[in-house]
């Protein structure tokens, strides 16, 4: 991995060059790359897999990422989730590349936050191509000094919890294990699970079960959808179950909440 010092190095130096952070653990696929790029002119940094990447991005956000999917200990979706919970560099547009080309795969490219989806293989110069677009989207060519963001860094447990806090406010069919989840997010089991009992007061599982409440309180409230689609729209396996839940957490039953809002209504 030492055959890359000047790129890992580039992103240091002044410019108003567009910065571009690729994230790739194959040095064959970083070569091509680097290759491409070199030629339009742009500052290049570069990192192996997803924690080294998200460090960089964090040490100095670059203007734009290019990502495979695919890679050892933090994936391309854990890795843009946890950018994405980081409000110094949720900005930045992530473009994912990988060789999993089906929908479902650009599909949680997508929710995860990224902003384009490019199969390997692929033609340089459509790839150059949607680079310059997202640059152009994202304002950075048209700057004419490069943006003032802050240096300090943000708290990573924080970040941690942001990002788990984020993928559970999705619809998640069916649930996954708290191991699932961890990974999702770049992290392990045991230490998600003392993070979020230290920010949310709740256990991971007991926070979804609480949003999932919330979420049927307001389907309730505004909608006129009968017990049993609210109770599948909410992500409980059946009514009953459902009723238990929201009795246990609002002292009164799914209908009788309902039809005491008619009555207040009403007066």
């Amino acid at each position: 991995m030492s055959s890359f010092p000047d790129y890992q190095a580039a992103s240091s130096t002044k410019s108003n060059k567009p910065h571009i952070l690729i994230i790739d653990d194959s040095v064959d696929e970083l070569r091509l790359l680097l290759d491409m790029l070199r030629s339009q002119n742009y500052r290049i940094s570069v990192a192996f897999d997803g924690q080294q990447g998200y460090q960089r991005a964090e040490a100095n956000p670059p203007d734009l990422i290019l990502m495979d999917v695919h890679m050892p200990r933090v994936d391309g979706y854990a890795t843009c989730r946890l950018l994405k919970a980081n409000g110094q560099l949720m900005h930045i547009p992530v473009l994912f590349l990988s060789s999993g080309n089906t929908v479902s795969n650009r599909l949680q490219g997508f929710a995860t936050g990224a902003v384009d989806f490019i199969c390997k293989p692929f033609a340089a110069d459509e790839v150059l191509a949607r680079i310059k677009v997202h640059l152009e989207l994202s304002g950075c060519l048209f700057r004419n000094e490069a943006p003032q963001l802050q240096t300090e860094p943000l708290d990573q447990d924080e970040v941690l919890v942001a990002a788990a806090v984020k993928m559970l406010s999705e619809p998640l069919y069916p649930l996954p294990s708290l191991a699932e989840i961890a990974s999702q997010i770049g992290t392990h089991e045991k230490k998600l699970s003392k993070l979020f009992k230290a920010r949310t007061g709740m256990t991971v599982f007991a926070y979804i079960r609480e949003q999932k409440l919330l979420s049927a309180k307001q389907l309730l409230a505004k909608t006129q959808m009968t017990v049993i689609d609210v109770a599948e729209q909410s992500g409980f396996q059946n009514a009953c179950n459902f009723t238990t839940a929201f009795k246990e957490r609002f002292a009164t039953t799914p209908s009788a909440f309902r039809q005491s809002l008619k009555t207040i209504e009403a007066a």
